[in-house]
């Protein structure tokens, strides 16, 4: 029904008219069609689970190899297609090649790795100074995401109350990258341990961006089979089990199936058999 045309009739409650293949509805145009709510083939799955479990924190194992552009490509549209509030996509990605803007990076973060040992307890601050942070100058590709607060203007969908949702945003495209970059055999480093400000300047970002991740990207001689932290005894992995809560933070009971099922699959990660039971389970 043309909406441009009066008649008796009562109006439907479908979308009145389309587009070239999308259809308007209350103001909003959305897409006509879907793509199919079907589960991922078994190797696609198998695949994704295995990026998410085997996803390192890449420090002292990067090589010297150059990354083809092909791949940095790949990985960049990935990290642009991460969900953002009210798709704002507040992101922007330096990408960082030249040794000597390295090298201002890398002295911001021997400052910062200096003064952080001293807020550690006087028993651990050797510990934290023999581990490996950061990969600045070994990898050969560095890459940090940013997020312009101020890309879709002062009121964004999504953010009117939880002005920090962009934030969360940019970093949901820091995990996209990190993941297929893994897909891709690479490593990603995160380095957090320097002053913004001083990053902000060495990378001449304007005032009003706010640097979110600096990343080491590279080609890496292996992943490690625990996070390094995990391996080194700084902190060990949390039984997911007891990081459940159900209705309200202090509500009932937990839920036995579940929980048993959250038990038994964190084993199975735990003994490294979790992608090929899963792989099982999707055969059945």
């Amino acid at each position: 029904m043309n909406p441009s045309q009066k008649t008796g009739q009562m109006e439907m409650a479908q979308p009145a008219w389309t587009v070239g293949g999308a259809c308007h509805h209350r103001g909003m145009m959305m897409d006509s069609t879907f793509l199919p709510a079907a589960p991922l083939a078994e190797a696609e799955r198998e695949g994704l689970y295995r990026a998410i479990l085997t996803r390192r924190d890449t420090r002292g194992e990067f090589l010297p190899d150059d990354v083809p552009d092909e791949i940095v490509s790949r990985i960049l549209v990935a990290a642009h297609h991460a969900p953002s509030v009210g798709f704002m996509q507040p992101w922007s990605f330096v990408i960082v090649r030249n040794p000597e803007v390295r090298r201002r990076v890398h002295d911001a973060f021997v400052t910062a790795h200096a003064e952080a040992a001293l807020m550690f307890p006087e028993d651990k601050r050797d510990f934290y100074s023999a581990l490996k942070l950061e990969g600045i100058m070994e990898a050969p590709l560095n890459i940090c995401v940013t997020c312009d607060r101020n890309r879709a203007g002062p009121v964004v969908i999504g953010r009117t109350h939880i002005r920090t949702m962009d934030m969360f945003s940019s970093v949901c495209a820091v995990q996209n990258l990190w993941l297929a970059a893994r897909a891709e055999g690479l490593g990603v480093g995160w380095v957090s341990i320097f002053d913004n400000a001083t990053v902000q300047a060495a990378l001449n970002i304007p005032k009003g961006i706010v640097p979110i991740a600096y990343l080491c990207v590279g080609k890496v001689k292996g992943y490690h089979r625990r996070p390094e932290l995990e391996a080194a005894g700084w902190r060990p992995r949390l039984p997911l089990d007891e990081l459940l809560h159900f209705d309200q933070w202090d509500g009932p009971e937990p839920e036995e199936a579940l929980t048993r099922l959250v038990r038994e699959d964190q084993r199975s990660v735990n003994q490294g058999t979790f992608v090929g039971a899963l792989a099982q389970s999707l055969r059945q």
